[in-house]
């Protein structure tokens, strides 16, 4: 199955809203880092190996997908914009740097922070940041930095008339408007909030 919606954005972009928008959208499963953690053991591996340029396992990894964003997805989206040519690319982001980074200090930072060596997961995180070109979240210039030439890149490289630009506090229109499907009835879904997320994770 080819993937109707390529996600470009990097985590806490309102990637989980995303996710609950567009499975209800394409009636069917959108790929997501929450995906990851129950298949660690199969789909774990397959993306250190896609760090490390083997993408063989793709199809194995999307399949029974009908879109994909957040990481490790967004990580890719070159590769995936390349092998799904008709699918808009969906570029997510939030207001404005420092909110990002706000969110994703007391998040996505906070547990690459003090992982065990040797473990997939602390592989696959590792990979992923550096993907960015940064060591880390402990900088915030920095890792402001990395977030905005990520943005830049996607701008640069997707045709305009196949980038949909979007910002959790958009909901429905733009994403509606750029997928050229109707608006549903229902309030667009918000979901994981910072408090939510650390709640999930036990920190708070």
């Amino acid at each position: 199955m080819s993937l109707q919606v390529v996600g470009a954005g990097l985590p806490r972009t309102g990637t989980t809203s995303l996710k609950a928008a567009l499975e209800q959208l394409f009636g069917g499963p959108c790929y997501h880092m929450l995906e990851v953690f129950p298949r660690l053991d199969t789909h774990g591996p397959a993306w250190v190996s896609a760090i490390g340029g083997d993408h063989a396992q793709f199809d194995v990894i999307y399949d029974g997908f009908v879109a994909a964003v957040d990481w490790p997805s967004s990580a890719f989206w070159p590769e995936l914009s390349e092998r799904h040519p008709d699918a808009p690319v969906l570029l997510s982001r939030r207001s404005d740097p420092e909110t990002w980074w706000r969110s994703i200090d007391r998040t996505v930072g906070e547990a690459t922070r003090g992982l065990p060596p040797g473990e997939v997961y602390t592989d696959l995180l590792g990979g992923l940041v550096a993907r960015l070109g940064i060591d880390g979240f402990d900088d915030a210039g920095e890792a402001m930095q990395a977030y905005e030439a990520h943005n830049q890149r996607v701008r640069d490289s997707i045709p305009a008339d196949r980038l949909i630009e979007w910002q959790p506090a958009d909901g429905w229109g733009p994403l509606c408007a750029g997928l050229g499907v109707d608006e549903p009835a229902e309030p667009f879904p918000h979901n994981n909030t910072t408090e939510e997320f650390r709640a999930m994770a036990g920190w708070d």
